[in-house]
């Protein structure tokens, strides 16, 4: 039989436009040649203009789906998204600190690009306090990492990510999108400071699923053995071209499309 692919274990909410979500973690990591496994976290129902509700999958439920697969398939990295309730961030931080050596992507979902929430403030702490220690790399947008950080609207995204790493993860890359200026500026950060920034071109409109393809991507080639600063410098260059090549089939954001290099 050929060899396994790297395998990444997704957990994360559903998104029935296949946007977002669970599907857009699935369709990244299997574009990059991994293979996906997945734990539900939540049920969403929503289209390409916003979540209308989320329905959290019961804690006992997202460990078990969890610890049938591991049990049967080796991983290479997890990649955690929306996760339904404090509680079930609680289950999967115990599942973590069993796989201490294997990368972990965290894209703190906070809000839909509408700006519908995705997590209370309950999630929010646990994240911080159980999460973080657990996280490789932390991917917010720069509204999310002044919200985990617990700083003012305009606070310096410098001393945000400081915060963030004081609290456990090893890295934190903050993508620029929400903030002003011709190009969107993405900077990793570590313990020593910025380890580097990436200027994109800014595309026009908006899109559903864009942090969660990043994300996803990152994890797939850290899964596939490459080093975290130019993991990070592959994947956003994945999701770029994957939202330059994206399309509208709906009424509201346009879709990535992670499959552009075969089309």
């Amino acid at each position: 039989m050929p060899s396994s692919p790297p395998v990444v274990l997704a957990f994360a909410a559903s998104d029935p436009t296949g946007g977002a979500g669970l599907q857009a973690d699935l369709l990244t990591l299997a574009s990059l040649g991994c293979h996906p496994l997945s734990v539900l976290t939540g049920v969403t129902v929503q289209d390409t203009l916003g979540v209308e509700s989320l329905l959290a999958i019961e804690p006992d439920w997202v460990a078990s789906q969890a610890r049938r697969v591991l049990a049967d398939i080796p991983v290479a990295a997890f990649k955690l998204g929306v996760l339904g309730s404090a509680r079930n961030a609680q289950v999967i931080a115990a599942l973590l600190a069993e796989y201490p050596r294997l990368p972990v992507v965290l894209d703190p979902v906070l809000a839909s690009g509408r700006g519908d929430a995705l997590a209370d403030s309950e999630s929010m702490q646990v994240l911080r306090s159980a999460l973080l220690p657990h996280t490789t790399v932390l991917t917010p947008n720069s509204v999310e990492a002044r919200r985990l950080a617990g700083a003012a609207p305009d606070a310096a995204l410098a001393g945000c990510a400081r915060e963030l790493i004081k609290l456990g993860c090893k890295y934190v890359l903050v993508t620029g999108t929400h903030e002003p200026g011709a190009q969107v500026v993405n900077t990793l950060y570590d313990a020593r400071g910025v380890v580097r920034a990436d200027r994109w071109e800014r595309l026009p409109g908006s899109y559903h699923g864009s942090g969660c393809t990043l994300a996803s991507a990152l994890a797939a080639l850290l899964a596939r053995g490459v080093a975290v600063e130019q993991a990070v410098r592959q994947a956003q260059e994945y999701t770029w071209q994957s939202l330059a090549a994206g399309f509208s089939p709906g009424h509201g954001q346009s879709i990535p499309n992670r499959f552009f290099e075969s089309q």
